[in-house]
């Protein structure tokens, strides 16, 4: 959403890496349980979100100054919770968010089925608002791929999503985190596609002038960005900790590059108002897919970041070249 709004948020990483240290104080130190510290650290991630938003929004300093202050700020305070020591490790109740796999209803050995059903679900989910869309589309005379390409393309989709269910269901399941993800995936898809807010997202981003010309309050759409993005940095943080089932004192560091990077190559647009969900998890897949892919090759740090700047150079101008064309 920051992004798409034509904002940018440099402290991500940070916030992550505070956010973990926080619950590892929390939950470690002081033996607070994980359902009431998980949500202050939520409180405390939208709480920083406003913050920055407030600034951004209200006072016009440029995002990039806001989140920049606000990268060193947590990154210190990360360092100043944990005393520069790892905390850990946590419950595993608390655990079970990252590490954990969804309960079986049905109990048959060898197949956690559902896991499979929900692949299956998914898939007839996915097929139905195509459908739909398709539907809509030709109602308000907008030209539609041909049926057998609609087909084709969905059949595909529906077998690599109940295959892949199929080899987790052989496993123990569908991971939790799988499921936060998806949730969270489907949830905003909805925001940013059926829902005012989201449509006065793109707006912004799009033409913040014109979108303030007729009647968009831009100065709240771009605070609840930012407040948006702090829960949403909050959440990674938990996950994330409850993931090396502790806090480090390094923990979300450079996720800000990696983050902007996914979003970039998943389509989004430098200048705001351009961007989808789901493209954007493909651009963090394929973030992912690099990182592990060049430690297993053996590929030294130093390198890996060459190449990954390299990429997301690549992403930019594609992004600006494609606009300059149109």
């Amino acid at each position: 959403m920051v992004i798409v709004s034509g904002q940018i948020d440099l402290s991500v990483g940070s916030v992550v890496g505070f956010i973990g240290a926080l619950a590892a104080t929390l939950m470690v130190t002081r033996g607070m349980p994980f359902i009431p510290a998980m949500l202050i650290c939520i409180l405390v991630g939208a709480a920083i979100g406003a913050i920055q938003g407030y600034w951004v929004a209200y006072w016009k300093v440029p995002s990039f100054i806001v989140t920049l202050a606000g990268m060193l700020v947590f990154r210190g305070l990360t360092l100043i919770s944990l005393d520069g020591q790892s905390v850990g490790p946590f419950e595993d109740s608390f655990n079970v968010i990252s590490s954990g796999f969804i309960h079986d209803f049905f109990g048959i050995e060898g197949l956690h089925v559902t896991s499979l059903l929900l692949g299956i679900v998914v898939s007839v989910a996915f097929f139905y608002i195509e459908f739909r869309q398709r539907r809509q589309a030709a109602q308000h005379g907008i030209d539609n791929s041909s049926m057998t390409l609609f087909i084709v393309k969905n059949l595909i989709l529906s077998i690599v999503i109940i295959a892949f269910s199929y080899l987790l269901a052989l496993y123990q399941g569908m991971p939790t985190v799988l499921i936060i993800m998806g949730v969270l995936v489907a949830l905003y898809t909805f925001i940013m596609n059926r829902t005012t807010i989201g449509r006065r997202i793109y707006a912004v981003g799009g033409n913040a002038k014109a979108a303030k010309l007729s009647g968009i309050n831009t100065e709240r759409v771009i605070f609840f960005s930012f407040v948006n993005m702090g829960v949403l940095a909050a959440f990674a943080g938990l996950i994330f900790a409850a993931r090396l089932n502790s806090a480090t004192p390094s923990g979300g560091y450079g996720f800000e590059l990696d983050v902007i990077a996914a979003c970039f190559i998943g389509g989004a647009s430098a200048s705001g108002g351009v961007g989808k969900v789901f493209a954007v998890v493909i651009g963090a897949f394929i973030m992912g897919v690099m990182n592990n892919g060049m430690s297993i090759m053996g590929i030294g740090v130093d390198y890996q970041q060459v190449i990954k700047g390299l990429v997301l150079l690549g992403a930019v101008l594609i992004d600006v070249y494609t606009k300059n064309k149109g």
